[in-house]
């Protein structure tokens, strides 16, 4: 189903405002869970040692995943330092944004009365899903290399 498709105004009129609260609820709720975590990673700063933790891949390893350095991104983002988050971890800005996208998809189709999915839809074709997971680890790859420190998280 096209959500870009218009809705005419028989459906609109169709449609109860009830049914339209119940169908923005669960991605509202979803959203309220994301601002509180973010709320918490602005107010408690995760460049402060042991603030959240350790990466356990990093503590097995000695190598850096490809998501070290997200949560100083993402609260590099709350403070409206774009450039230092991108610094932090570079894949932060395109999944952020593309999270964003997703999400707003996800409240417009409940809002207009579309069947929600019981599950995630699959976002990417099988192909671009095997090409992205061989990016990561290229960029994993790249990053724990002497000619990576530029995509190193800080």
């Amino acid at each position: 189903m096209d959500i870009t498709a218009p809705v005419t105004a028989a459906e609109a009129e169709a449609q109860p405002a009830g049914s339209r609260w119940l169908g923005v609820g669960l991605p509202l709720l979803s959203g309220a869970a994301v601002a509180g975590g973010l709320a918490l990673l602005h107010f408690r700063d995760p460049h402060v040692q042991g603030a959240y933790g350790f990466c356990p891949f990093y503590e097995l390893t000695g190598y850096w995943c490809p998501g070290c350095g997200g949560l100083r991104g993402l609260h590099n983002l709350t403070d409206g330092r774009i450039l230092d988050a991108i610094h932090s971890n570079m894949l932060l800005l395109p999944l952020t944004l593309g999270f964003l996208a997703w999400w707003g998809t996800w409240l417009v189709r409940g809002w207009r009365g579309r069947a929600v999915p019981p599950r995630l839809p699959r976002v990417l074709p099988r192909s671009a899903l095997w090409v992205a997971v061989a990016f990561l680890v290229l960029f994993t790859v790249v990053r724990n290399t002497p000619w990576g420190t530029w995509i190193a998280p800080v």
